[in-house]
């Protein structure tokens, strides 16, 4: 009777512990193998030829994706009443039985995406019928017609988001989507529309979203989707875009996605918008009122012919130029880039207040006029790298209009300088690239004009905002002390000038406390340079020193934080000795060590270098030993070959042993001779000395 109490603790300790073990596994995987979490059954790819039957019934998500189900039978939901998502992608589905979905009532959310409903989509229809409260739907490429699509739908106004992305339709017109009363979102990405009939999307009041990319428009005229807020018609063949231009309705359009056609002109945006964000990049567009000859710029104008069924309207407009009435109020962010503008019209920037981040890269412009409110106050990045600019105009006396710019990209430009002050009142800036401009930097005194009228040169001292700078192929002559006094630079890259810095790092004193990341490639830095020390930058993280001539490592000293460093393409032929590279491998995680002329006896520090795992190159790093080329890598163990042996021993004294030998060998042969011929010698002497003998 004393044990009883000791017995039942026992016991129930162990039912416990089985009890939270059978949970645990519970909650990890069922019989089938499916993979129970918080009422989410997930059952991919467990090659299922059915719905499972031994799942939980309160769950309330299952996820069947690639599974060979093939289709769907009657009541196969029977089992889970409170199931709100169902996801059936990928598994091979031609048709769906009429009841598959009977007890599918609480359904909310349907994924049969990559299947081939379009086979069947009369049963399929009826299947989809029964889903009263459905509100998104996935029919996404299963090879649907438009007729397939529109009789899917049919019944369906409780969806609020559907995709019919990556199918075969080729039009839509006022039937494919009808009944949609409620849908908020539609995706109609990568089909072959070609054509979308007036009223196509009249009988969706509530639509928000509209993804049409990837498809075939030739053009869009009279746009009237008042509702939309995003319109994505990139990737298609659009020449034209207009919206109704006689409609004073409010327009709730934020984000309009225009980019990789064939735009020829800005297209027509509507009177009253809300737009903040407008993608036009990759057109054909330019303006063009250079090429007319019209007194007016009302004379410029285009005629459309318009066929509809029987009726043919012809609709004239007028082209886009400064007297545009669309509205641009709103607009924050316009990607013009890869077009073909040669020019800005007066007055076009100043259509645009709160204008934030303009794109203009990869045009033809050639000349650029900042006038007043031009770019507006509240610009913080602007792109104007690969034109043809070779001036920059800039009203004096005014305000500076770039106070808020951070970001200012003028390279693969033919600048030769920009004008005198553009950057003193950039108070903001962070960021400057003009890389691949032939300009030159000032030195000490005041900026001004060079001799003879040169274009002026470029300031950045005292710029104590500027972090990023790239001066890559400037052409720059050497740098003068202080060239970047007063900045608090994390990124330089002045990669490309030869000469630059004449051998020696101390024109980058003033920055080497702040410097993170310093590009010095293709600079010629040869043998004869100076050692270079990094031993001050000590926040350096990223160093290229690539495409030089080094015969010898780099120093560093101190607390190093240095964690790529980049020497590929030099003249390198030994690697640093374990204790010179001590310090170095403490931070460093990438290094690139090849295309250097390695010699194989002085490469003691490879098999370290190794341990690090720190060379990312290191299948390409090799060694040259007695004409012939190795990979480091191939190198027993990492160690210096044994031929390298011979190399090490003092020359005087390898050739001190090998003469010693053959003199001993010839002193013994001589003497051996002497004493055979001893006799007979002697009296030959004699005899013609007349010496006396004594015998």
């Amino acid at each position: 009777m004393e044990l009883l109490p000791l017995w039942l603790c026992l016991g129930l300790h162990f039912s416990a512990v089985e009890w939270r073990t059978g949970n645990r596994m519970a909650a990890a995987a069922s019989p089938g193998g499916c993979m129970l979490v918080d009422g989410t059954a997930d059952c991919r790819g467990q090659n299922l030829a059915s719905v499972p039957g031994d799942l939980p019934p309160s769950s309330r998500s299952l996820l069947l994706d690639a599974n060979p189900l093939r289709t769907l039978g009657n009541r196969s939901l029977q089992r889970y009443p409170l199931l709100e998502s169902l996801s059936l992608r990928g598994c091979r589905l031609g048709r769906l039985a009429r009841r598959a979905f009977r007890d599918g009532a609480a359904l909310r959310s349907l994924a049969l995406a990559d299947n081939a409903l379009g086979e069947s989509p009369g049963e399929t229809a009826a299947a989809l019928r029964r889903l009263r409260g459905l509100r998104r739907l996935d029919l996404s490429g299963n090879g649907l017609t438009e007729e397939a699509a529109a009789r899917l739908l049919r019944n369906l106004s409780s969806l609020e988001w559907l995709s019919l992305a990556r199918n075969t339709l080729m039009r839509l017109d006022e039937g494919t989507l009808a009944g949609l009363r409620r849908l908020r979102e539609l995706d109609l990405q990568r089909n072959f529309i070609f054509e979308i009939e007036g009223g196509a999307f009249d009988g969706l009041p509530e639509l928000r979203r509209l993804n049409l990319a990837y498809n075939n428009l030739p053009c869009i005229v009279d746009f009237g989707l008042t509702q939309l807020r995003l319109l994505n018609v990139s990737y298609n063949a659009l020449e034209w875009f207009l919206a109704a231009a006689d409609s004073d309705a409010a327009f709730q359009l934020e984000t309009l996605d225009l980019s990789h056609n064939q735009l020829l002109f800005f297209p027509l945006l509507p009177q009253s918008s809300r737009l903040h964000t407008l993608l036009l990049r990759d057109n054909s567009m330019g303006f063009y009122r250079d090429l007319y000859n019209a007194s007016s710029p009302h004379e410029m104008v285009a005629q459309f012919l318009l066929v509809d069924g029987n009726v043919t309207n012809v609709t004239t407009v007028s082209l886009w130029e400064e007297l545009a009435f669309s509205d641009l109020s709103a607009l924050r962010v316009l990607d013009l880039s890869q077009n073909q503008f040669q020019y800005l019209p007066s007055g076009f920037l100043r259509k645009m207040p709160a204008l934030a981040h303009l794109n203009l890269n990869q045009n033809c412009l050639r000349t650029l006029h900042i006038r007043e409110h031009e770019p507006p106050g509240g610009l913080t990045e602007l792109d104007l790298s690969q034109n043809h600019l070779a001036e920059l105009h800039w009203a004096p006396g005014q305000p500076s209009c770039l106070r808020s710019l951070r970001s200012f990209n003028l390279s693969s430009n033919q600048l030769l300088g920009v004008p005198a002050g553009l950057f003193a009142e950039a108070r903001n800036i962070t960021t400057i690239d003009l890389s691949h401009n032939q300009i030159s930097l000032c030195p000490p005194q005041p900026a001004g004009l060079g001799p003879g009228g040169s274009p002026p040169c470029v300031e950045f001292r005292n710029m104590a905002s500027l972090q990023h700078l790239s001066l890559e192929g400037c052409g720059l002559g050497a740098l003068q002390d202080g060239a970047f006094q007063g900045t608090s630079l994390t990124h330089l890259d002045l990669s490309g000038n030869r000469g630059v810095l004449n051998g020696s790092i101390a024109p980058l004193r003033h920055v080497a406390r702040t410097l993170q990341v310093l590009s010095l490639r293709n600079l010629g830095l040869s043998p004869g340079s100076k050692e270079l020390d990094f031993s001050g930058f000590g926040n350096l993280r990223a160093l290229d020193l690539s495409g030089n001539a080094l015969t010898s490592f780099p120093r560093f000293g101190g607390s190093l934080a240095l964690q790529t460093l980049d020497l590929r393409r030099n003249s390198l032929t030994a690697l640093p000795t374990r204790a010179q590279a001590e310090p170095l491998l403490r931070s460093l995680r990438t290094l690139y060590l090849s295309q250097n002329p390695y010699d194989c006896c002085g490469v003691e520090g490879w098999g370290a270098l190794q341990r690090l795992h720190a060379v990312a190159d290191g299948a390409m790093v090799t060694c040259n030993l007695s004409s012939k080329i190795i990979r480091l890598r191939d190198l027993p163990g990492g160690s210096v070959p044994q031929d390298c042996k011979w190399e090490r021993v003092d020359m005087g004294l390898l050739y001190l042993v090998l003469i010693l030998p053959s003199c001993l060998t010839l002193l013994v042969a001589c003497t051996v001779i002497f004493l055979m011929f001893k006799k007979p010698l002697l009296q030959v002497v004699k005899s013609r000395c007349h010496w006396s003998s004594i015998y």
